[in-house]
């Protein structure tokens, strides 16, 4: 496995060893030992599975208050999506930056999504299976969610016209959304 920066330090992408021969692959997609190596010492306690039929779902952006905040590791398993995390620690250097990142079942590639930053992926193919560890569980009253659209944030999403969840559509404006990261 090896590490790959990206333009905020504490969002890294995770590029596993692959082993490929004629009958087909093989990776560790997760191994503990192999992350604390790495410098990631979260430990995961929960799997996360989705499956979005369309091209163009769009799910997030996503975030869970402090003292409920997660950790959460993410891979394609089937399709494609373009995978944003923004930074929501208001005290942060890079408060209200984002990164995006093609995630796919053929890149095999997982991005780490840190405590104090929202998350959301718009899928680029039908029929996409997103698979996430966290290593915090759900809590409904912690659960809280960033436009897709904020114009202030100005995410370079691959869709102007997302397929949305209900929820997903009545989230303020990170100027206007709950937050409590340092």
């Amino acid at each position: 496995m090896k590490i790959l920066t990206t333009k905020i330090q504490s969002v890294i992408i995770i590029e596993p060893a692959v082993f490929e021969d004629h009958r087909g692959f093989f990776m560790e997609s997760y191994n503990g030992k192999m992350f604390q190596e790495l410098g990631i010492e979260n430990i995961f306690i929960q799997d996360n599975h989705s499956l979005s039929v369309e091209t163009g779902v769009l799910r997030g952006l996503h975030y869970q208050l402090n003292p409920q905040a997660q950790t959460k590791l993410v891979r394609v398993t089937a399709g494609a999506i373009y995978d944003v995390v923004v930074d929501i620690r208001q005290k942060s250097p890079t408060f209200g930056q984002w990164v995006g990142v093609i995630l796919s079942a053929a890149n095999k590639r997982q991005l780490l999504v840190p405590q104090g930053f929202a998350h959301g992926f718009c899928t680029l193919v039908p029929n996409t299976e997103v698979l996430y560890k966290v290593d915090g569980y759900y809590s409904p009253e912690h659960d809280r969610g960033i436009a897709w659209n904020d114009p202030a944030l100005a995410i370079d999403w691959p869709t102007t016209t997302p397929i949305l969840s209900h929820k997903d559509t009545k989230y303020p404006v990170l100027a206007d959304a709950e937050t409590n990261f340092e």
